[in-house]
This record gives C-alpha cells, sequence and structure tokens, in this order.
C-alpha cells in the first residue's frame, strides 16, 4: 500500500516522499525503510529497497490517487469554496441545505470533517492531499453524493488539491489577511486563482462581484455565475435584518424569490447565497430549497448567540479587518441599544492588520475591549500595544486575561446592548507559547449570561 507517513508503514508497503511547507520526506524515507517498507519514491537519492526516482511526487501521487479511486468517486460532486471571510459559513450552510434536501453530503473545513450523522476536527482548513482523499472514500462509503469543502490560499499555494477537478467553486471576497505568509495581496489573490483553474468544464463558478476583486475571479474559460447587489445573475435586493434573522429577496431572470434566513447578518446573505446558487445549479425545486433554508443554522462560532432577556452577547471567528467592520456595520443596523465590541490579534501572524482592526473596532464600536487572542510565542502586551497605536478614541480599554475581559465586558452591558466577542469562535483552546490551553468563548460567555 502507497503511504506518505512513516510512522504508517507497514511490512511490505510503499514510501512516497512528499515535501510540505514543513517537512520533507525524503528525511524520513530510512526510517520508513526500517519499519518495512518495500519500496520508495523519491525525487532523489539511492536506497536499500526497490527505489522509484520521479520528478515530482506530488504530481506522482495525486495521478496515483486519482487513479487508485476514480470508480470509487465517479458519482460524487465536489464543491470547493475560497475566499478571506466566510468559506466555512457558506460551505456549512450548503452542507447542511443539500442533507435537508435529502441528498447525503460531507464537509471538509475549520470546524473539523462532517458526515451526514458525525464529525471530528481537523488539523488544518485544507487537509493535504493524500488525507483529503482519505476522507473523500470515507464520505464515498457513507454514500455521499457531495462533498463542500473550505479552500484556503496556503493549501492551493502548496498543491494540497493537486489534481483535483471541482464540479462547482466559489468566491466569497478577498481582503487582508495572511500576508505574513503570500507577502502581498497580489500573491494572495494569485493563489486563490488556482482553483478557479481547476474547475471541470461542465461546473459553475459562483462569484461575489459585490467583491472588489470578484472581477479578477471571472475566468473566460469558465461558466461564471455572478450574484451580488448590482446587475448580475442571482441579484440580491430588499435586505431587513433582525437579531435572529435576515429576510430578502434573490432575482433570478424574470423569477423573484423570498427568502427568509434563520440568521443575522448581511454577510450572511452573501454566504447563503453561495449555497443557494449551488442547489438551485444542482436541479432543486426552489419551493424545496427555501423550505431547507427555514433549518439552517450557523455553525459553531458563527454569529453564536447567547441571551437572556436582556442582553444579547454575539461570539463570532471574525478576526480580519473586513470581517470585524461587516460584523458589527450588520449588528448596528438592529441594535437598540449599544453595540460593544471585545476583540484581540493572533501572534506570530501579520502585523499590519493590528492596527487597522483597532481603528474598526472603536470607530464602529460604542465601546471596546481589547484582548488577547492567541498569542502564541509574541508577548501578548505588545500584540496589545500594537493594536492600539495610533488609536485616536477612548472608548476602549485593555485587559490582556481573555477570561477577565469576557467577564468584565458582559458586566459593564446594559439593557439592549449587544457585546460582540470575536476572533476566536468555534476555537475551544488558547495559544500561549507553544502550548494550547482550554479557553471557550462560548463556556466563558455561558458562565454569565443566564
Amino acid at each position: 500500500m502507497l503511504k506518505v507517513n512513516s510512522k504508517k508503514i507497514e511490512p511490505g508497503d510503499t514510501f512516497i516522499a512528499i515535501k510540505s511547507a514543513v517537512r520533507d520526506g525524503h528525511d524520513y524515507i530510512e526510517d520508513a525503510i526500517d519499519r518495512g517498507a518495500a519500496c520508495i519514491i523519491a525525487e532523489h537519492g539511492e536506497y536499500s529497497v526497490k527505489t522509484v526516482i520521479v520528478p515530482d511526487t506530488r504530481t506522482y501521487l495525486a495521478n496515483y490517487l486519482k487513479e487508485l479511486y476514480a470508480d470509487k468517486l465517479s458519482n460524487t460532486k465536489i464543491i470547493g469554496i475560497t475566499g478571506t471571510n466566510g468559506k466555512t459559513t457558506s460551505c456549512y450552510l450548503t452542507f447542511q441545505l443539500l442533507n435537508e434536501l435529502g441528498h447525503k453530503a460531507a464537509y471538509i473545513g475549520t470546524i473539523g470533517f462532517y458526515l451526514p450523522n458525525s464529525n471530528h476536527p481537523l488539523a488544518n482548513t485544507t487537509p493535504d492531499l493524500y488525507d483529503l482523499y482519505e476522507m473523500f472514500v470515507e464520505a464515498a462509503n457513507e454514500e455521499c453524493e457531495y462533498i463542500v469543502m473550505e479552500v484556503s490560499s496556503q493549501a492551493l499555494d502548496m498543491r494540497r488539491l493537486e489534481g483535483i477537478k471541482f464540479d462547482i467553486i466559489g468566491f466569497t471576497n478577498l481582503t487582508q489577511d495572511h500576508l505574513d505568509y503570500h507577502g502581498n495581496m497580489e500573491n494572495y489573490k494569485n493563489s486563490k486563482l488556482i482553483l478557479f483553474k481547476n474547475l471541470k468544464r461542465s461546473g459553475y463558478a459562483i462569484i461575489n462581484i459585490d467583491d472588489k476583486y470578484g472581477k479578477d475571479f471571472v475566468l473566460e474559460n469558465n461558466k461564471n455565475i455572478l450574484i451580488g447587489t448590482k446587475n448580475c445573475d442571482y441579484k440580491i435586493s430588499d435586505i431587513v435584518l433582525e437579531d435572529s434573522k435576515s429576510t430578502f429577496k434573490i432575482t433570478e431572470s424574470d423569477a423573484v424569490e423570498d427568502i427568509v434566513l434563520p440568521i443575522a447578518g448581511t454577510y450572511n446573505i452573501y454566504n447563503y447565497m453561495n449555497a443557494y446558487v449551488i442547489c438551485d445549479k444542482l436541479g432543486f425545486a426552489h419551493e424545496l430549497i427555501q423550505e431547507a433554508t427555514s433549518k439552517l443554522t450557523a455553525p459553531a462560532g458563527r454569529c453564536q448567540i447567547v441571551k437572556n432577556d436582556k442582553i444579547s452577547v454575539i461570539i463570532d471567528y471574525a478576526h480580519t479587518p473586513d470581517a470585524v467592520l461587516n460584523i458589527i456595520k450588520s449588528v448596528k443596523e438592529y441594535a437598540k441599544g449599544r453595540v460593544v465590541t471585545l476583540i484581540g490579534c493572533g501572534g506570530d501572524r501579520d502585523k499590519t492588520k493590528r492596527p487597522i482592526m483597532g481603528k474598526i473596532a472603536t470607530d464602529n464600536s460604542d465601546y471596546v475591549f481589547f484582548t488577547s487572542d492567541n498569542p502564541r510565542t509574541e508577548d501578548p502586551d505588545e500584540i496589545l500595544k500594537d493594536i492600539v497605536s495610533g488609536l485616536i478614541p477612548t472608548n476602549y480599554e485593555v485587559i490582556s486575561d481573555r477570561k477577565e475581559a469576557i467577564k468584565k465586558a458582559i458586566n459593564s452591558l446594559e439593557e439592549n446592548d449587544i457585546l460582540l466577542v470575536l476572533g476566536k469562535g468555534h476555537e475551544d483552546y488558547q495559544i500561549i507559547g507553544k502550548d494550547k490551553f482550554h479557553l471557550s468563548d462560548f463556556e466563558e460567555v455561558s458562565k454569565y449570561v443566564k
């Protein structure tokens, strides 16, 4: 059997040396041989067992897996969505809709690997190629007709999806994030564009044309479907926001659909549009999509509401300037009291967005609590200094300890106020140094909102 992890080698297996961003499989060849590998596939070297030298082991693996599982996956459609913000919610809503419509689907992304009746966490938003195929096969064994997956820019750049062709793809938006990895927005965009060059000829590319980069994803050879609030294929209009739902119209050609989405926020309407158009293009009747829509819920840590009869707290993963601005603006549209925001920035990540997020939070919130996110190997206090550097408003305070910040922020709320707890969403840990410590925003909030 062909394997990429030397620790999983059993006598007689073949080990293929794959290079990734963090390790080179060639460094583990001897370990694989010691464990009983009978054959090595590599890009260079001479070894004591049968050796096959190929120009590119990742390309070899992609072709091998594609051929090996061609029959197994022949009836499975693969759907991929990329973008800075909204990937998780777009994919999760699509996953839910398809299952509600009576067609089994799987989800792969930030919050885990979901099958219709089970789920488990993942290390990466988009796993590596070998792991992806294992999930594809597991989904096929569960008779899933569809696999809906988040596609990250890093995964595309690192060739984790080498050789995979998609039936439907979607673009949510592109805003500043991951510049510590990509260097600049042009590189970031070009990484995401790789997905749009891997669409099947019969497939569809769904593009948020309201985004400033949307037009760059309209590729000549693709069947492009444009969504937005202007002239496009699926037009959004008549938006009305409430604290627990959004109502709006979708116009496609001469047909107008009234949608009641049981999730708040304009940005979530855009996320839902991906799910709606995907199901529409797959041939599901509009009335069935509308009925299934009424049963949708946001993924954990995405616009997750904890409230009592006086105050509301919204827990959300928003951790980029654009995502933070969008959620604050959406909540202010229906808030009856103050909008208070609690937020921080992760360590060992793009430092340039820190003061931008600080300014967005203070300019658009009534009050802000700045606190630690995942400081990682950076000094939490130095991260907080970066966030508040250059701020002129005085409507904020800094509390490094996230638990204390959440407690104080909730205690500061008055009747009808809304607190946004942003940045970590579904995560139930905090990374300090190189260690993980249990910390769940939902659990902390639930201690004080009853």
